[in-house]
C-alpha cells in the first residue's frame, strides 16, 4: 500500500491534470483550488516539482523565454495521472465513508449537547 500524499503535492498533480503549467500558474492554481489554505512558495515548489519530476510523476513539457527569463512548464505524466487517480479514488471511499457514519450517527443526548456547547474538547476546540 502506498503512502496517501500530502495535500500540497496532490494540488500540484491535480493543477497539472488540467494543463502544462510554469511555476506561477501552479502557485495560483493551487491557490485556487485549495481556496486559499495552500500557499506555495517559490522555493517550495520547485523542490517539490524536481522531487515529482525524479519520481516520473511530472514531466517537463515545454521551456520558453519571457522578458529573458526562462519559464519551464510542467504536466503530468502517465505514471502521475494514475497515481492521482487512484488517491482521488482513496480519498472518494474515504469521505463517503465518513458521510455515512455521519448519517447514521444517533442524535446526542439532551445533556451532552448542553455540555458540549460549553466544552471545547466535547466540540473539537482543543485536541
Amino acid at each position: 500500500m502506498e503512502t496517501p500524499l500530502r495535500e500540497p503535492t496532490f494540488l500540484i498533480l491535480t493543477a497539472l491534470a488540467g494543463e502544462p503549467l510554469h511555476g506561477y500558474g501552479l502557485i495560483a492554481e493551487v491557490d485556487r483550488l485549495s481556496e486559499g489554505r495552500i500557499a506555495l512558495r517559490p522555493g517550495t515548489l520547485y523542490g517539490a516539482l524536481d522531487r515529482l519530476t525524479d519520481a516520473g510523476l511530472v514531466t517537463i513539457d515545454h521551456e520558453e523565454t519571457v522578458d529573458g527569463r526562462l519559464r519551464r512548464y510542467y504536466r503530468l505524466s502517465g505514471q502521475g495521472t494514475t497515481l492521482l487517480a487512484a488517491e482521488t479514488d482513496r480519498m472518494r471511499r474515504n469521505v463517503e465513508a465518513a458521510a455515512a457514519r455521519l448519517r447514521t450517527r444517533p442524535a446526542p443526548a439532551p445533556r451532552l449537547a448542553r455540555l458540549a456547547q460549553h466544552s471545547p474538547r466535547l466540540t473539537g476546540g482543543m485536541a
